[in-house]
């Protein structure tokens, strides 16, 4: 072993790709493609090349939990909008669903801080329901999320994350998305609702002791474009 060269962990490696293959292939089972108005092939073909992203920062993955987990697969609005792949989540079964009156998500944007990666999908590291948050304004949250070095979550995000990870959303254990903005003061929110996701918003100044704010440490797209990260 020469001296820039590093030992690598064979049972780290394989648990990483076993879980980035396992999160392609519940895109692939909830008609991801279809709705992208891709082939399946050709959808593999945008989320495959993500695969050398993710092992870029392995040396930190941890063990997941309900609360965190190391990375999440992301597919962006310009290929799946959130008013449809939010009723392809689903917990104990049952679908999620955007709150009446919530039809306009779609045209919610990321915060002037945030940057997100050109291209369809993405990784994002370390990704955080922020329990901490619990009972805090989504305003005060944010200050604090960003003076940590982490970033808030976007709608894409959260719903990505809900996706891969259903039993991350529990009862009075839930999060806002703090990352992504419309033209007032509404924030979006994930939460259970009659057993179900549901996306829907609250006020950014109005604290909820069930509603935490998610974050991640950072997001990397393809190399040779943009990436953003801490």
């Amino acid at each position: 072993m020469t001296a820039h060269q590093t030992a690598i962990d064979p049972g780290k490696d394989l648990a990483a790709d076993a879980e980035f293959d396992r999160q392609m292939q519940r895109l692939l089972d909830k008609g991801y493609p279809a709705i992208a108005g891709l082939a399946p092939d050709a959808f593999r073909d945008v989320v495959a090349p993500l695969h050398q992203v993710m092992l870029q920062r392995r040396a930190e993955f941890a063990a997941p939990t309900r609360a965190r987990v190391p990375f999440v697969l992301v597919i962006t609005k310009r290929m799946v909008p959130a008013t449809a792949s939010m009723p392809l989540t689903e917990l104990n079964g049952k679908p999620g669903f955007v709150t009446d009156g919530f039809d306009d998500v779609d045209r919610f944007t990321p915060i002037e801080s945030v940057e997100i990666p050109d291209g369809g999908a993405y990784v994002l590291f370390d990704v955080d329901r922020g329990a901490e948050y619990l009972n805090v304004r989504p305003s005060e949250a944010l200050v604090s999320i960003t003076a940590a070095g982490r970033t808030p979550l976007t709608v894409d995000e959260g719903i990505a994350f809900v996706t891969q990870f259903p039993e991350s959303l529990e009862k009075n254990n839930c999060f806002s998305l703090l990352a992504s903005r419309g033209s007032d003061q509404r924030v979006p929110a994930l939460w259970i609702s009659k057993a179900m996701p549901k996306l829907g918003w609250c006020w950014d100044k109005n604290p909820h002791t069930w509603l935490g704010s998610a974050s991640a440490a950072c997001r990397l797209g393809l190399p040779g474009l943009t990436a953003a990260s801490e």
